[in-house]
């Protein structure tokens, strides 16, 4: 009997179940905190994806924010949009098709960012003339804000 009981304090002890033990605390801690993050990013308002405001962007004062630490495919979107505006949007179309071959990296913000311009483009040249300078940069998505903007 002294011999079972000495066993079982050794193992009851160790290192592997204070390790144990210390996981068991800690991973649902980490597992709650990761979950609440990701809610942070999902745009619940259903409103287009370029509006999401984070947790982190509310707490940035927006004065503080200087434009070299914005991501280069918003700097990129805002470029268009005053080219747009300035000129027309064929020469946007044609300057993100540009951008996208450039820097492959951008191929995955080139959706939304052509249905950016193609909102922008009914604002400034309503849905018909807005709709004859869609082109197939990153597929249809132009169009597509064409659509979601008269629509």
């Amino acid at each position: 009997m002294k011999h079972s009981s000495a066993l079982q304090t050794r193992r009851g002890r160790g290192p592997a179940r204070r390790i144990g033990r210390s996981l068991a605390f800690v991973l649902p801690v980490v597992l709650v905190l990761s979950g609440t993050l990701a809610v942070t990013r999902v745009n619940w308002s259903g409103a287009p994806a370029d509006s999401v405001l984070t947790a982190s962007d509310a707490a940035a004062p927006e004065a503080s924010s200087p434009a070299a630490a914005r991501a280069p495919h918003e700097v990129l979107r805002d470029r268009l949009l005053t080219e747009l505006q300035e000129e027309d949007p064929g020469v946007a179309l044609t300057h993100l098709q540009e951008a996208v071959n450039d820097r492959p990296s951008l191929a995955r913000h080139c959706a939304s960012i052509a249905r950016a311009l193609g909102r922008a483009a009914v604002r400034v040249y309503g849905p018909t003339r807005a709709q004859s300078y869609s082109r197939p940069v990153c597929d249809t998505a132009f169009a597509s804000g064409v659509l979601s903007a008269h629509g």
